[in-house]
């Protein structure tokens, strides 16, 4: 088996990637506990991709209760540097309409409480978020949607909100007043870890509603989500082909190397067991 550079993670309604030759799947242990799900291992057009159905395979893990530290993490073992995240959203302008693709290039953080950082525990890392995904990924994820006949938005903020419940009506026309684009419940934690551990991440949202501003809508359900998202599941499923065969893998991510100028803690003062806890984020610098 060659080393899986792309690494992909399946939103609601997408818990495989059709076309994909498994090899294997992978139950990585990690020092943040298990993964949402064990890592499926396979070949997409000649290129290895492993990927991980975000909620668990018949989708049982809420957006509060994902571990998103073992996702990352796991994903950090196999070898991955780029990371394409599929996300269903709601749509908080009238230009994003249901069945429509957004690869949002900023967030926005509505969330409360989650664990969204590897560092802590007696080491202190400040990492740069101010342009929060990898533009060259994004690039490949808008050209091989397109490519799909998706209808695509290049650009936009993305809202992350704690869930499960939906936005009341006041909180949507707040957010639209503020101009933010889609909201959704999962890829801001995503997007920081994958920062911190030096790889490229950007996501492929698939609108399925208007939240519940829109008067000319009915208010959105976990029911018609789930229909509007089986109608988005094959077009992205052709969509993650041609990303896969876009995504520079004979190249570094452009992030390996960011912790050199992030790391604060002296190595000497560093305990122990962070040390060997988060051996494959920081190993090349505390060695």
């Amino acid at each position: 088996m060659s080393e899986i550079k792309i690494g992909v993670i399946g939103g609601s309604g997408l818990y495989q990637m059709e076309g994909m030759e498994v090899l294997a799947e992978r139950h990585v242990e990690t020092p943040f506990g298990d993964p949402s799900d064990a890592y499926i291992i396979g070949r997409v057009g000649g290129r290895e991709v492993a990927f991980l159905p975000r909620h668990g395979r018949g989708h049982r893990l809420l957006p509060s209760e994902l571990n998103y530290r073992a996702n990352i993490y796991g994903l950090k073992v196999l070898g991955v540097e780029w990371i394409v995240s599929v996300s269903a959203v709601g749509s908080l302008q009238e230009r994003y309409r249901p069945t429509d693709f957004v690869v949002p290039d900023q967030f926005y953080d509505r969330t409360r409480h989650r664990p969204d950082t590897f560092f802590g525990r007696g080491l202190v890392a400040h990492v740069s978020l101010a342009h929060p995904v990898c533009g060259r990924l994004s690039r490949c994820v808008v050209e091989g949607a397109r490519a799909a006949g998706a209808t695509v938005h290049e650009g936009g903020t993305y809202l992350c909100m704690e869930g499960p419940t939906f936005s009341t009506r006041a909180e949507s026309e707040e957010y639209r007043r503020r101009g933010f684009d889609i909201i959704g419940m999962t890829n801001l934690q995503e997007a920081k870890l994958a920062r911190e551990a030096e790889m490229s991440y950007a996501t492929m949202a698939l609108v399925t509603d208007y939240d519940c501003w829109h008067e000319e809508e009915a208010d959105v359900s976990g029911t018609a989500v789930m229909e509007v998202v089986a109608q988005n599941v094959r077009m992205a499923q052709e969509a993650l082909r041609g990303i896969v065969a876009r995504v520079p893998v004979e190249e570094a991510s452009p992030f390996r190397g960011i912790l050199a100028h992030s790391l604060i803690t002296e190595k000497s003062v560093v305990p122990t067991e962070t040390l060997t806890a988060l051996e494959p984020i920081i190993g090349r610098y505390m060695r």
